[in-house]
């Protein structure tokens, strides 16, 4: 039991290695690297959202926190169905993994100003709920 636990960790680490070996090139145009690319524009935009979510949450009261969280596990829902979703038509071919991280980071990013607007909201303030404010009048 103890080797195939130990082969599967030098099976894991190994093959940890080998994706971290491929970084973007944003000169290769070929779908495998904007695939790549892709990724690291989603990883980098997680790694904007866990921060922007950190300083929020790290600032609310003990409902407050509850209520974000809860925001937060219904976001990361919607966003993954939005993405799964709008990215089916792809799905088996090269380009789905692009197309899926290019939708994840679009998501991602909005939520980033959603949760940074929220941090900056003065309390009884209504209006403060949406960084798209003056697009939303425009909607009709």
């Amino acid at each position: 039991m103890r080797r195939m636990f130990l082969f599967a960790c030098l099976a894991l680490s190994a093959g940890g290695s080998v994706a971290r070996a491929q970084e973007c090139d944003r000169s290769d145009d070929s779908q495998q690297m904007m695939n790549i690319c892709a990724g690291e524009d989603y990883q980098a935009a997680d790694a904007r959202l866990n921060k922007a979510y950190q300083d929020l949450i790290s600032s609310d009261d003990a409902d407050g926190k509850r209520l974000l969280q809860v925001a937060q596990r219904a976001w990361i829902t919607f966003r993954d169905a939005e993405c799964a979703h709008s990215t089916a038509a792809s799905e088996g071919g090269s380009i789905h993994p692009m197309e899926v991280s290019q939708c994840l980071t679009r998501l991602t990013n909005d939520r980033v100003k959603q949760l940074a607007a929220s941090a900056n909201c003065e309390e009884g303030d209504a209006s403060c709920a949406s960084p798209d404010e003056d697009e939303s009048d425009d909607i009709q």
